[in-house]
């Protein structure tokens, strides 16, 4: 889940889709940060993978008086167009040495987790995607990877803002795995049952989904009835006495003037509460924290007019006034609305049954491998038994000599030796040896 508290923070962040500007001329001198700003800062994860640099980088930047003042006045129309990567030049060198500091740590933490990947992916037998791994770069210049420049800035408000647009779309793709995979396993599991138990398990899935289909209405998120019901049951106030602007402060938890994603969440829990009971069997709470995402989604999709991931209160106030507040309709749940189809769900399953193949064949490709290889130690083995065993039949054979001067050892040596295996002829005489009984 995406949490970030900071409204200059987001600006930065959000929808800087160029940051090629023109400095504002300022006097770096004028200021120097004082030695405490430089402690390491603190902030909200936001559950990308360059997470920390990310915000240890923006914190830092907002340290600095002048470009907190630049990040303060701008609007998103600034930051669309490109107002502040190049004041970047204008950061106190204080910063601006904590930010090189900051980009080489970065630097070396992913060239050991590519390493990593690279020597796992190599050990497992599977083709290394090297476009892939260089991506995990892209929200820094690897090419100067000593001093944090302009190019980085721009690089790292880019790469932040596109992943966090895309944050929401990979959490739906991962609960439709996680679907995907229950639903097989279960399927699977029903193969291996008898008849019987079958129909039995069977019986019992269709009653879970009945019960938990069986819930009070849902209202839908951002409504007018959803609200009441917070401020009702929540607030423990009367519904008729209910006013967005005072519900706006009172749930504006951290008072900064907005409903960031974390606060607007916190909105739903009476309606979650109203379908989902982690005692309960039949509820998933995967499920849950599934249907609280698209319930924001769906709220800031019809309030956040500018698209910068908070809900400002003119923004809030203006949502009340539209004819959507007034919603009746039921929300559709997930029960209702299915995160695959039944295609998908085979070719879920072709995928899998694809990947045992290859795992299969590839394990019989190893046996074969194994078995050659143990093969070939054999072979090795007896190679080496045979010639220890010729070491010593010549030495047996030297001894013998050394007692008697006259033994033909030449040829007895010869006979023991590997490869020459040859009889000698009936009669045959070696030249340089005496025959017995001959002068």
């Amino acid at each position: 889940m995406v949490i970030l508290k900071s409204k200059s923070l987001l600006l930065l962040l959000s929808l800087c889709l160029c940051v090629q500007s023109v400095p504002i001329s300022v006097d770096k001198n004028k200021e120097k940060p004082k030695e405490e700003e430089l402690e390491a800062p603190q902030s909200a994860d936001t559950g990308l993978h360059y997470d920390r640099y990310l915000r240890e980088v923006i914190e830092y930047l907002e340290k600095d008086p002048h470009f907190k003042e630049k990040l303060k006045n701008a609007d998103m129309e600034d930051i669309k167009q490109g107002k502040l990567a190049k004041e970047l030049d204008f950061v106190h060198h204080n910063f601006r040495t904590k930010l090189d500091e900051l980009k080489r740590e970065e630097m070396n933490r992913l060239r050991m987790l590519l390493k990593a990947k690279h020597d796992i992916q190599e050990g497992n037998g599977r083709t290394v995607d090297h476009q892939v791994l260089l991506k995990q770069f892209e929200h820094l210049n690897h090419v100067n990877p000593h001093t944090f420049e302009v190019e980085d800035l721009d690089r790292l408000i880019k790469s932040a803002t596109n992943d966090l647009e895309n944050f929401d779309k990979g959490q739906h793709e991962e609960f439709k795995r996680y679907e995907l995979m229950k639903e097989h396993e279960r399927r699977e599991r029903l193969k291996t049952m008898s008849e019987e138990d079958r129909v039995k398990e069977e019986q019992h899935y269709e009653e879970l989904k009945k019960k938990h289909a069986d819930h009070p209405k849902v209202n839908h998120p951002g409504s007018q009835d959803q609200l009441k019901e917070v401020w009702k049951e929540s607030d423990g106030l009367d519904p008729q006495d209910f006013d967005p602007k005072t519900f706006f402060k009172m749930h504006d938890t951290n008072g900064d003037g907005f409903f960031d994603e974390s606060e607007l969440e916190a909105l739903f829990t009476k309606e979650l509460e109203k379908v989902y009971d982690p005692k309960n069997e039949e509820d998933d709470m995967v499920e849950m924290e599934e249907e609280r995402l698209r319930m924001r989604e769906h709220v800031m999709n019809e309030v956040d007019t500018d698209k910068d991931r908070l809900v400002s209160m003119n923004e809030f106030i203006a949502a009340t006034n539209k004819d959507e507040f007034l919603e009746k309709d039921e929300w559709q749940t997930l029960d209702q609305n299915s995160p695959y189809t039944e295609e998908e769900l085979k070719e879920y399953e072709q995928h899998l049954a694809n990947e045992a193949n290859d795992i299969s064949q590839k394990s019989v490709d190893l046996q074969k491998q194994r078995e050659e290889l143990e093969r070939k130690q054999e072979e090795l083995n007896a190679q080496k038994m045979g010639l220890q065993q010729a070491v010593e039949e010549i030495e047996r054979l030297k001894a013998q000599t050394v007692q008697q001067p006259d033994a033909p050892v030449a040829e007895t040596v010869a006979q023991v030796v590997p490869g020459n295996n040859q009889p000698l002829p009936p009669g045959h005489q070696q030249q340089g040896v005496p025959m017995p009984g001959h002068s």
